[in-house]
């Protein structure tokens, strides 16, 4: 099914009309856009992995880098209904046989992509030419220039629109593109979908993996020096790194070239960290027994070690033809493949969150309003746990009903982050349409605590075809806490038992339907299930 590239082209020139002085909106207007390019490690001639810029991709579906999109469109004639897109693709020369992949044809190229017409770069010159004398008066959009944000377009294109007296900008197209993109069609659905399936199942490989460990299906052994390594299926994982390789390794055996982001494998309290990205730490591991000395130094072969119970968080997701999937599970490790008590028990809080916020999810719903059911959610539970006092707490009173405890807004010290997000092309996809400059109050509901929204990604009303992130999560970060150790509102001594789970995230991905909502991730995360797999029950 080859990529609905003219549609996104007209949907975006029906945004970028809307946005332009009315004067501007009956002249001829053209898209000008350069594509990413291959980019090398510093002072290499090494390539590092290729990615499309979104935008580009967005328009054309093309993945050759160093490429070109030329699109004319004119209100009331039949570009309106037809634009033209011409793709510039590089010629393949004979030095990109012989080291790498070289670029299609242009006549392979052409039966590829949903354009009017493929060329190589050294015919664009002569293709803006044609549109100026073609379209009098029409106005030329480009991306920002001159900003580290965007492939470079050079000069000479947009100098010889204005050697015409041609009139170039880069005022309206990014925020059109990005309106744009924000509401998703079937096509983008579908890899999206494709793409969180790939890794769903990875996430559950991982667990699987564990599951095997626990069951002593795999066992720890050498693997290097005269013996042979070892192989996929004898993969112990002790390490992040080691259960990062089984995610990425999933993914890749089933095609997915990219990581939307760079994965988050964070053991034990290193969870409270949010985008921990070093993935280099050991599982933490149990104390010595007292008789561990009389085992003759198997402890040091790691014969007799065992996990800490500790919570492996996995925040992590593949890419489908440039389309995002951003899913996080969190799982045990150790205790046979069971949450101790205090991590089930903020694991099952963070899933009424994520329940609390998929029961109010529909279109026109604002999405400041699943933030703060999540906190609303948070303070309750905290209460029925102990961790916040109660009225019912001796010495205390109305000045500890939920009420109050949300309007002191502690609760952003245990979930400081956004609920979720738009994402697309791009994880955190398109954010200025996502997060507009002035967020319109809703009317209704009390807001609660400003420091709910301080790090909201998303906070628009929802609409059908918008596909966003539901991701809740509680976290004991000493770093968050500090602030917080002398509230009143906490029972401190609580509060102890409960840090050395470190943090807890579920994450799923939805599309916005004209009802309510589909999810789109497909690994479970009801806790029965979770350690089922995790303890190599089934």
């Amino acid at each position: 099914m080859i990529y609905p590239a003219k549609q996104h082209v007209i949907k975006t020139f029906e945004h970028l009309a809307n946005l332009l002085p009315v004067s501007e909106r009956t002249k001829p207007q053209v898209l000008l856009l350069a594509g990413g390019v291959t980019e090398f490690r510093n002072d290499t001639d090494r390539e590092l992995a290729f990615r499309q810029e979104s935008n580009f991709y967005y328009l054309t579906g093309c993945t050759v880098p160093s490429s070109f999109v030329l699109a004319a469109y004119q209100p009331g004639t039949s570009l309106e209904s037809t634009p033209t897109v011409d793709l510039f693709i590089p010629k393949a020369e004979l030095e990109d046989m012989m080291w790498s992949v070289p670029p299609p044809s242009l006549e392979a190229a052409k039966q590829m992509h949903d354009v009017t017409s493929v060329d190589h770069p050294t015919a664009l010159p002569g293709a803006i030419d044609t549109l100026i004398k073609a379209l009098p008066g029409a106005l030329f959009h480009t991306l920002p220039r001159n900003s580290p944000k965007f492939p470079t377009l050079a000069s000479q294109y947009t100098q010889q629109v204005l050697d015409a007296d041609g009139a170039v900008t880069d005022l309206y197209l990014l925020s059109a593109l990005q309106n744009t993109r924000l509401i998703k069609d079937a096509h983008e659905i579908a890899d999206i979908k494709h793409a969180n399936e790939i890794s769903s199942r990875a996430h559950e490989t991982v667990m699987r993996v564990l599951g095997a460990a626990v069951k002593g299906k795999i066992e720890a052994a050498n693997g290097a020096g005269v013996e042979r390594p070892l192989l996929p299926g004898e993969w112990l994982i002790q390490k992040e790194a080691e259960a990062e390789a089984v995610f990425v390794a999933s993914c890749r055996r089933e095609e997915a070239v990219h990581q939307a982001y760079l994965p988050i494998v964070a053991a034990s309290t290193r969870a409270s960290t949010l985008h921990y990205c070093c993935n280099d730490k050991a599982f933490a591991w149990g104390p010595v027994k007292p008789h561990d000395h009389k085992n003759q130094n198997d402890f040091a072969h790691n014969h007799s070690k065992e996990f800490n119970p500790q919570v492996l968080l996995i925040d992590a997701g593949c890419e489908w033809s440039c389309y995002a999937s951003d899913i996080t599970r969190t799982m045990p490790v150790g205790n046979g493949g069971k949450f101790t008590p205090e991590a089930r028990a903020i694991y099952e809080l963070v899933l009424e969150m994520q329940k609390q916020s998929f029961d109010i999810v529909r279109p026109d719903l604002h999405w400041d309003a699943v933030q703060l059911i999540c906190h609303e959610t948070l303070v309750k539970g905290f209460q029925k746990l102990g961790i916040f006092k109660s009225p019912e707490s001796p010495g205390s009173g109305s000045w500890n009903s939920p009420e109050a405890i949300l309007a002191s807004g502690i609760s952003s010290a245990f979930f400081p982050h956004g609920v979720g997000h738009s994402m697309g092309m791009d994880v955190h996809d398109v954010p200025s349409a996502s997060k507009p400059a002035v967020n319109h109050t809703i009317s209704g509901i009390t807001l609660g605590h400003e420091s709910f929204y301080t790090y909201l990604r998303l906070r628009l009303p929802l609409k059908e075809g918008m596909v966003v992130t539901v991701e809740p999560g509680i976290y004991f970060s000493p770093h968050l806490l500090a602030p917080v150790r002398d509230s009143k509102h906490i029972n401190h001594d609580v509060l102890k038992k409960y840090e050395s789970v470190g943090g807890v995230r579920i994450e799923d991905d939805i599309v916005i339907t004209a009802n309510g909502y589909k999810n789109l991730t497909t690994v479970r995360s009801d806790v029965e299930w979770i350690e089922s797999v995790c303890s190599g029950e089934i």
